[in-house]
């Protein structure tokens, strides 16, 4: 065995992480699709984004995959329903079609859009964040994550990754959260649920 693996091992965000993105990786060569859409869902600080980034350093078929975080596209910090509405307008949808999407990151400094990027419909694809599965959006999905984690390993994580420019924000956006999982039932609309320590 080697040293990355066992110290990965000895992590069970980590190991659990691993597993999760083996079983998605199964799950994709399952779909048979040259272009797979890959939704991962889940609350701040679940573990979305390291999925998202293991999956994209060991996807599982020829060429390269485009990754989308909702972190780029939601409108600030009220904005956690617009951000997935606009993934599903610009991105998703489009890709379903076989036409190019294209969106405008949010930039957070300044509170307007910045710079726009091309989603190729010929390529694969993963979105990754909160609220993302809804009735609407899991039928563009091919592969669909919902990942479960207590809130204080939640809260621990997402505040040491984003610190005190989230800190006051934490509260406001759990209620958009639990919005989603009352108003979208999103466990329900995955492929694939992991519980994440």
């Amino acid at each position: 065995m080697s040293s990355a693996l066992s110290s990965a091992s000895a992590d069970p965000v980590s190991a659990a992480l691993d597993v999760a993105a083996a079983q998605v990786r199964n799950a994709i060569v399952g779909v048979a699709a040259v272009n797979p859409v890959v939704l991962i869902d889940g609350r701040s600080g679940s573990g979305k984004t390291t999925l998202a980034r293991r999956l994209v350093a060991r996807w599982p078929l020829r060429g390269r995959v485009q990754l989308v975080a909702l972190d780029s596209l939601y409108p600030g910090w009220d904005g956690l329903a617009d951000g997935v509405e606009t993934a599903r307008e610009l991105i998703l949808r489009p890709h379903a079609r076989g036409v190019m999407g294209v969106w405008e990151r949010w930039d957070w400094q300044t509170s307007e859009t910045a710079e726009a990027h091309a989603v190729d419909p010929s390529l694969p694809l993963i979105v990754e964040g909160s609220g993302l599965l809804t009735a609407a959006t899991a039928k563009l999905g091919d592969v669909r994550v919902w990942l479960e984690s207590p809130a204080p390993s939640r809260m621990r994580r997402a505040l040491e990754r984003d610190g005190d420019a989230y800190r006051p924000h934490w509260s406001g956006w759990a209620e958009q959260e639990e919005a989603h999982l009352l108003r979208d039932a999103p466990a329900s609309r995955a492929t694939h649920v992991f519980a994440i320590p």
